[in-house]
């Protein structure tokens, strides 16, 4: 029998972004939080002289143990789903921080299109324009109602970057300059401003320069280690919950963690939480935590399996396009890429930074005409100088052999003298691509695990040929002696290899309960007392990554927390 806790008055799901913004800004207000994580702890002490890429980069040490608990897949609603049981095209962290601490840095705002995409694709191309079975809507709330909340999360972080030059693009004004300029990103430049486009630094989360953010957070600069994607950062230069939210809760007195804890379920009666019950994985012990409001903030797909678990809002019913909780999955697209070969130049692959890179929007988003284009929104195109790490990094051109001498010699000649442009698109929603529980395969509690059904449509590669096309053009511009171009062909989506780990939606934002599972205070409409910010809220995916939105997003919800603590209700 599970036993029960003292009452708090907030208790979140995960320890990441979301749970870690809750906590900061819910304790210097002189709430109590309890955090629960299904992880351990993490410090930045942990990854002094860690750069083992085997241990992080390949075998994924940093992410959620797939023996406990995955997903099960299938791409349509016919086959029979399968265990995802080993890491390959997202990785969901684990342990204090979250998939906040494995992250590259690379820190978008949405686009005001992205936030009002259905009415204003209808009004500028017509209904016409959106395919049947695409369920686009827009998310109750406009980028200008969000703004502030980027604002805070910027400051947080301690964001670099330039504005961005597209005539239309929101101006952002970054706390600190930006990263180094490198041979890498000088070329792309020069080479997309002399075809028309419109380069800029893209906006990092990898200090700059040595930063106090306004909680009085000291952290130093990047050091360009080249170790940031699947590693933590042993400077604390690369933003993470660890070094900016969690020391301001902790500082407080008013916030405690309980690690190697998994939350099971949300309990609730009548429209309203008493708190949450959870198993301690290291005893095996059930545990009740009560709690005035309750955060559900772990990574996108826990925080779907939670609400389905606890029989929380309706389930999505992909037949009859009914129901919320599952609705509008969405991923990315990113095979439309052109990787070039060079034989006249060298450049310095080895050292770099998450999110030290160059990229143009003139692609993305509602910046270009669609009218006569069969997809919809768009992608970011980017060139980047993370790190090349020798494992994961053996390109050689097309026609080459697999092995031998030929092999040796082009791996060794191309080590430093290939590049990588790449298009990372936006993921419209479909009626078919949804979540929900799996009816067979239970995780090591025994519940049920969830069930992803997804899979590309027309719209995604279509798109990618698109970028593909582009992609290619601007690298043969930069000079590439072979170019090895991405997008065409491209059949089902496979989840054994590496794309993106940018899933949204499944507990969608919206204007009204019949359409979304919250409203845009992220306040569920069936559960007063129930948030659930984090990139689950998403009611499609953008050309961008997912973070900077998922912290202003979290920044809004804890300031409806505090309005719902103080006056009750819907706060919508």
């Amino acid at each position: 029998m599970a036993k029960t806790l003292p009452k708090t008055d907030i208790v979140t799901v995960g320890v990441g972004w979301v749970g870690g913004i809750i906590a900061a800004e819910l304790t210097k207000k002189g709430y109590k939080v309890v955090g629960i994580e299904r992880g351990k702890e993490r410090s930045t002490e942990d990854y002094f002289m860690a750069h083992d890429e085997l241990r992080y980069a390949e075998r994924k040490e940093m992410m959620q143990d797939m023996s406990k608990e995955t997903v099960t897949f299938r791409h349509n609603m016919k086959q029979r789903a399968l265990p995802y049981r080993e890491w390959g095209s997202f990785l969901i962290g684990d342990g204090v921080g979250g998939s906040g601490m494995h992250w590259n840095g690379q820190t978008f705002r949405f686009l005001p299109y992205d936030f009002e995409i259905f009415s204003k694709t209808v009004e500028r191309y017509g209904k016409d324009k959106i395919p049947a079975g695409m369920t686009l809507q827009d998310w109750g709330i406009t980028y200008d109602e969000l703004a502030p909340y980027f604002d805070k999360f910027d400051e947080m972080t301690g964001l670099s970057g330039e504005p961005n030059p597209l005539p239309d693009a929101p101006q952002v004004k970054y706390p600190t300059p930006p990263m180094i300029e490198t041979p890498v990103t000088k070329l792309f430049k020069e080479t997309a401003k002399k075809m028309g486009y419109h380069p800029y630094h893209m906006p990092s989360a990898n200090l700059t320069e040595n930063y106090t953010n306004s909680d009085g957070i000291q952290r130093g600069a990047c050091q360009y280690c080249g170790f940031c994607e699947r590693f933590g950062c042993e400077y604390g230069a690369k933003a993470s919950p660890v070094v900016t939210v969690l020391p301001v809760a902790k500082k407080t007195g008013k916030f405690e963690v309980r690690t190697h804890s998994v939350v099971r379920k949300v309990l609730h009666t009548n429209g309203r939480a008493s708190g949450v019950l959870y198993v301690d994985t290291r005893t095996g012990e059930e545990f009740i935590q009560p709690a005035d409001v309750v955060v559900v903030s772990a990574y996108q797909m826990n925080n779907i399996k939670i609400l389905l678990n606890s029989k929380l809002g309706k389930p999505y019913d992909p037949k009859t396009g009914t129901g919320v909780v599952g609705k509008n999955y969405a991923y990315q697209t990113y095979l439309g890429r052109a990787r070039g070969f060079f034989d006249d130049k060298e450049f310095n692959l080895y050292g770099g930074a998450g999110a030290l890179g160059a990229q143009i929007d003139d692609f993305n988003g509602d910046f270009f005409d669609h009218s006569k284009l069969d997809f919809l929104h768009g992608a970011t195109m980017h060139i980047t100088h993370l790190g090349d790490r020798p494992i994961a990094n053996n390109w050689v051109p097309p026609g080459t052999p697999t092995w031998g001498k030929e092999f040796k010699e082009k791996s060794t000649f191309y080590a430093n003298r290939n590049l990588i442009l790449a298009a990372q698109g936006a993921s419209m929603p479909w009626q078919d691509n949804y979540i929900d529980l799996d009816p067979t395969y239970k995780d090591a509690f025994g519940d049920p695990l969830l069930r992803l059904t997804f899979n590309w449509k027309d719209q995604d590669r279509n798109l990618m040929k698109f970028m593909g096309d582009k992609s290619e053009a601007i690298m043969k511009e930069m000079g590439a002696t072979h170019v090895l171009k991405g997008g065409d062909d491209i059949k089902d989506y496979d989840i054994r290899n590496y794309q993106s780990t940018h899933n949204t939606g499944g507990v969608i934002m919206g204007a009204s309960p019949e359409t979304s599972v919250l409203n845009n205070y992220l306040q569920m409409w069936d559960c007063e007392n129930v948030f659930v910010p984090g990139a689950s809220a998403f009611a499609h995916n953008s050309g961008y990554n997912p973070t900077n939105t998922v912290g202003a997003l979290a920044y809004r919800a804890a300031e409806g927390i505090e309005k719902y603590l103080k006056q009750g209700g819907s706060l919508v």
